[in-house]
């Protein structure tokens, strides 16, 4: 402060009221401390990068956020497909030590309200060792008041037999089974489904007809014991009271899966017997060939049933599924007696001429030419018989299961 010269060099007081821009000083002005234009640019570049670098982060949050929320949709979706084309169990339930197989109806689809109907229905009154068993039902409502209905089934531990069949068609989440199914195992699974065929079309207090036999629909538990399921096509020949709606039901629509459906039922004919035999010859030629009947292969005219029917009796082996072919060769091996090797390669061909007579007889053109269930069981179970002969048997190391 410069010394006070003149008039003010007596001056005893100092006033600054009205000078509200006055700043420093001497301490007893008490005024405030006086802040830079460098001191203030830097306080506001301070601010301006503490906001820039907050909506940054927000930025970030929010697309991987997005990003999320694609993904999971996408992953609901590809849910929601396999609930409208999977026919078979499409979830897991566990309590306790319980294991159970959920199938959800996806009720928007067309029919699913009526499959529900129907399956209900037909397992009221059936039992038996190769049906795949429902031990409960739900029909409510979800959160959002939409109906829901779900079938409860017993846990089958080794999937289904379209995934033995067809492991590389099927699996979409990398956990395949090995295709080791061996002649006397697939030779069982046959016996079993012919067996639970007898019993719904003979031996049930209404006579059913299933109406979609396939692979996806032939499941096995942990033992490898067959099961059958999926009645939602199913249909009742003779029906009381409680019957009338399921049967009506079950004739809306395609009786049955193409390349796996009786031909009759395209010219309209009536659900019968027949269309489950006709179904099944398609499925034992189908697990002895390892061909689908909708395979590529199949066109202009050649069919499933006329490939097999052309190669036999001398070319079935020309034919048939190369693990079978495999399992002979690792089974009959360089060192056995050459007479015993000749003797059984005879025995084994043989055995596959009478499995492939079985398939071609039942899915003849002629409907009155087709083998019946009772008739196919009781030759499966003479080829069973041979292979028991020859020592092939089911092999513990083909337990692996699917889970």
């Amino acid at each position: 402060m410069l010394p006070c010269e003149g008039v003010f060099k007596k001056a005893t007081a100092t006033f600054i009221i009205g000078n509200n821009e006055l700043c420093g000083g001497l301490p007893e002005f008490y005024l405030p401390n006086c802040i830079s234009k460098s001191s203030t640019s830097r306080k506001i570049n301070v601010m301006i990068l503490s906001a820039s670098v907050i909506f940054r982060v927000l930025g970030i949050a929010f697309i991987l956020a997005f990003i999320y929320l694609c993904w999971l949709k996408k992953k609901v979706n590809e849910q929601v497909s396999s609930l409208k084309d999977d026919s078979c169990p499409n979830g897991i339930l566990k309590d306790n030590e319980t294991v159970v197989a959920v199938k959800v109806l996806h009720l928007v689809c067309d029919g699913a309200l009526k499959s529900f109907i129907v399956e209900c229905e037909a397992s009221r009154g059936i039992k038996h060792r190769n049906l795949l068993k429902i031990l409960t039902v739900c029909s409510s409502s979800d959160y959002q008041g939409n109906d829901f209905k779900a079938l409860f089934y017993e846990y089958m531990d080794n999937a289904s037999l379209e995934r033995w069949l067809h492991p590389n068609a099927t699996s979409s989440h990398g956990n395949e089974l090995p295709k080791n199914l061996n002649f006397i195992r697939r030779i069982n699974i046959a016996v079993g489904i012919g067996t639970a065929l007898n019993y719904l079309h003979h031996q049930c207090r209404v006579p059913i007809v299933h109406c979609d036999l396939k692979p996806s629909n032939i499941l096995l538990d942990a033992e490898m014991v067959t099961h059958v399921g999926d009645f939602g096509l199913a249909k009742f020949l003779l029906g009381s009271s409680l019957d009338t709606i399921a049967n009506q039901m079950s004739l809306v629509g395609l009786k049955g899966t193409i390349g796996y459906a009786l031909p009759e039922y395209a010219m309209g004919c009536e659900v019968s017997r027949e269309g489950d035999v006709y179904s099944y010859s398609i499925l034992l030629l189908e697990m002895f060939t390892g061909l689908s009947p909708t395979d590529d292969t199949f066109r202009d005219n050649l069919t499933l049933h006329s490939l097999v029917a052309k190669a036999l009796p001398e070319q079935v082996l020309e034919i048939t599924d190369i693990v079978l072919l495999q399992e002979r060769d690792s089974h009959f091996g360089p060192y056995s007696p050459q007479h015993w090797l000749s003797e059984s390669n005879d025995i084994f061909q043989e055995c596959l001429v009478m499995v492939y007579d079985i398939g071609v007889a039942c899915s003849h053109e002629v409907p009155g030419r087709r083998l019946s269930i009772r008739g196919v069981a009781h030759q499966l179970h003479q080829i069973r018989e041979k292979l028991f002969a020859l020592g092939l048997h089911e092999q513990d190391e083909l337990l692996t299961t699917y889970i």
